[in-house]
């Protein structure tokens, strides 16, 4: 079955067409910067094509990604299109057929990812007006961590906020977590339901999950994608006496803060000048002192969230790096293991250290055809 596959951001979308038996994508793709003179970029077959399009909405941009589609031929089979979508609440555990009702329930989420839903929702949108022939099926992020107990997911705060107000830890980078698992397993030529796995996905946002025999059963990300590790542009976990401290010394208010936490904070409110880890690296080599700063933040805060999942499992038999910096930046790696020595890594009978390629848009187009 082929399967498009769009990943809808506040200002991109990003494509890809996905044979589910071969498991390969003909076609993958992006529209960047959606305004007036929006980035359209594709490869296919080895060929990289990129131009400039005008695209001033999310349904420009999918009206260009179809057009494209159709004049390569890309489109011709296409049984159904795979949205992931950031936030499902309690509700969804698994991938499902879009209908009213969850269009209703990811809008209701919308308050839990303001970021991220609301774009979701444009994007499922377009996709019906531009390819209205096609089922349209909702994959969530949150929906591998379903399986989070009780005493993982609620935080110390009156029970009355999480019973009437749902706020609770839900994790994210679900799809990723999920293929990683499956795949590590394959790897390992072993059933997931016999493995317990630390699962570490690095990249511009950042989570660890511990994964018991399949399921997640704890994970770094909360109630938003803003808890946990440092990030490239998010803060992480911090004192919420901060918050407090901000409010009523800087006279913070709720625009300011978002825009602090989740815009001006992680490796580039740490260096000063990007959150691109690649170019934090190049300069902590130089020995520029914030991006040493930075490089040693991170490092030392993805350890110690890492060590922190080891309540959740009986047994550890692998840690599993993933993501952009996970998967190519040696260094990192290297750097936070020095955090974890007291597991041992590398001994014999120890844990095993691995580096698993993750392939989200995989993973949806499977759920994609699993919901069908």
């Amino acid at each position: 079955m082929r399967i498009l596959v769009l990943n809808c951001g506040s200002s991109s979308v990003k494509f890809a067409v996905i044979d589910t038996e071969s498991k390969k994508a003909s076609v993958n793709g992006s529209v960047e910067e959606i305004g007036k003179s929006a980035r359209f970029r594709a490869e296919r077959g080895g060929e990289t094509i990129k131009k400039v399009v005008d695209a001033v909405n999310h349904s420009d941009a999918l009206a260009v990604i179809n057009d494209f589609l159709k004049e390569t031929g890309e489109a011709q089979n296409i049984a159904a299109v795979g949205h992931r979508v950031v936030h499902g609440g309690e509700k969804f555990s698994k991938a499902v057929l879009i209908n009213g009702d969850v269009l209703k329930t990811i809008e209701e989420c919308a308050v839990l990812a303001p970021l991220h839903n609301p774009p979701n929702l444009q994007g499922i949108a377009a996709a019906k007006r531009n390819f209205p022939e096609l089922a349209q099926v909702a994959v969530f992020d949150t929906a591998f961590h379903g399986s989070i107990p009780y005493y993982a997911y609620l935080y110390g705060l009156p029970y009355w906020l999480y019973e009437e107000w749902k706020i609770r830890r839900y994790g994210f980078h679900g799809s990723s977590h999920c293929y990683v698992t499956r795949k590590t397993a394959e790897l390992l030529e072993k059933s997931p339901e016999d493995l317990c796995l630390i699962i570490a996905h690095l990249g511009n946002g950042c989570s660890a999950t511990a994964v018991k025999f399949g399921e997640s059963m704890d994970t770094t990300l909360g109630l938003t994608p803003l808890e946990g590790m440092v990030m490239g542009t998010r803060s992480g976990s911090i004192d919420p006496g901060i918050i407090l401290h901000l409010i009523k010394v800087l006279g913070y208010d709720y625009e300011k803060l978002n825009k602090l936490l989740n815009k001006e904070s992680g490796l580039l409110g740490l260096s000063g000048f990007s959150s691109d880890m690649r170019k934090i690296l190049e300069n902590a080599d130089k020995d520029e002192k914030r991006a040493k700063i930075a490089l040693e933040v991170f490092c030392y805060r993805a350890a110690k969230e890492i060590a922190a999942l080891m309540p959740a499992l009986p047994k550890l038999d692998a840690l599993v790096f993933t993501g952009g910096i996970g998967e190519n930046s040696a260094p990192i790696r290297e750097k936070i293991l020095s955090h974890l020595k007291i597991f041992k890594f590398g001994e014999s009978g120890a844990p095993q250290v691995m580096v698993v390629p993750t392939n989200e848009e995989l993973l949806i187009a499977m759920e994609t055809e699993a919901a069908l």
